[in-house]
């Protein structure tokens, strides 16, 4: 069973062992600094399909399966599948996930949501409720636009703080580390067992801030909370870490974090990295502030992050996928955005 330390920090008493994962994005992310890290990439935007909607449900879906077979199993072998989106009622991924048969558990933690599906596949499977959990998510930048601002045909200005909404979408699939893993194909694709060890749920924090496009210092309370958490849960320091990642605070609110983080005398910034500045080259790519969205932690944590564990540079890290929660009604109504987070440290377990 999970061990509680602290308040809020579960640490596993048994690693669950990531056994399968996959990443895919399309155009601009296949520019980016790890666009030859993901395992598909559709030049078409549009992926096959005729609204902004069906093709994150397309993106979702290819993800899923191929992070299915790269595993080794089958959709009948996953107990339940824990996914979500940015879009309404979670459409990307229930008419994504509608044909794999598997029971669904639909979430929103905006973009942290790779965060929390993760977290509670974990603990699903660690408790011995779950042989096999599938964790995913996906977001898309025309259908994010559509859904929190304007029609893209408005064309409206962007400030340089706002961010790119990321085109992807990442599957894992979790299990027991004392449930063996047979599949040939799962052993030719991985060269290392990887997996979760402890988990920092994060609380809703709220600093006042109402612009909806400076999203990166509307999140970086809930990061610079969760850090500090976990930390003196665990009774580490930031040196315990390999790395320490952000879900897409972006240039500004990696600033704020700093900050933030200053005032309680921790410094993170020789292992700190955000995925949403990983994701794009922020001097070539018009992307503003970063990348975000659902998409970019997962794309980032299945293409580039797991890779550096797997192959041994990295023992451990912590990744903190933050989410904005908001939608266009409170944002309409001059609510203010409030942030959160959530920690998960993965290891290298054998």
């Amino acid at each position: 069973m999970a061990k509680r330390l602290g308040r809020y920090t579960l640490q596993l008493e048994r690693p669950v062992s990531i056994i399968g994962y996959a990443a895919v994005g399309s155009r601009k992310e296949a520019q980016g600094p790890l666009g030859k890290y993901f395992d598909c990439i559709n030049e078409d935007s549009t992926f096959g399909e005729t609204s902004w909607e069906k093709a994150e449900s397309a993106l979702q879906k290819c993800a899923v399966n191929k992070a299915i077979k790269k595993a080794g199993i089958t959709p009948g072998d996953i107990d339940i599948m824990l996914a979500g989106d940015l879009l309404n009622q979670c459409i990307g991924s229930t008419y994504g996930a509608r044909q794999l048969g598997i029971p669904y558990l639909g979430l929103y933690g905006a973009c942290s949501t790779m965060a929390e599906s993760l977290l509670l596949a974990a603990l699903l499977t660690e408790t011995g409720l779950a042989n096999r959990c599938l964790a995913a998510t996906s977001s898309h930048f025309c259908s994010a636009e559509r859904q929190f601002r304007f029609p893209l045909e408005y064309g409206g200005q962007r400030p340089l703080y706002a961010s790119w909404t990321v085109t992807g979408s990442a599957g894992f699939i979790l299990q027991p580390s004392s449930l063996s893993n047979k599949a040939k194909a799962a052993k030719d694709n991985y060269k290392r067992k990887i997996g979760i060890t402890g988990v920092t749920p994060g609380k809703i924090v709220d600093y006042g801030i109402k612009d909806s496009f400076n999203m990166g210092c509307a999140m970086a309370p809930a990061a610079a909370d969760v850090i500090q958490t976990n930390l003196s849960d665990f009774g580490r320091t930031p040196n315990d870490y390999d790395a320490i990642i952000t879900g897409d605070l972006g240039n500004v609110g990696k600033e704020a974090l700093f900050t933030l983080l200053e005032e309680q005398k921790i410094d993170i910034a020789d292992r700190y990295y955000d995925c949403g500045l990983l994701m794009y080259d922020t001097q070539k790519q018009d992307v503003h502030a970063g990348g975000s969205g659902c998409g970019c932690a997962a794309t980032v944590l299945s293409a580039y992050l797991l890779k550096k564990i797997e192959s041994g540079e990295w023992n451990r890290i912590l990744f903190l996928p933050t989410g904005a929660l908001l939608n266009k009604t409170s944002f309409n109504e001059g609510q203010n955005v409030p942030g959160i987070a959530h920690g998960i440290v993965i290891e290298g377990i054998d």
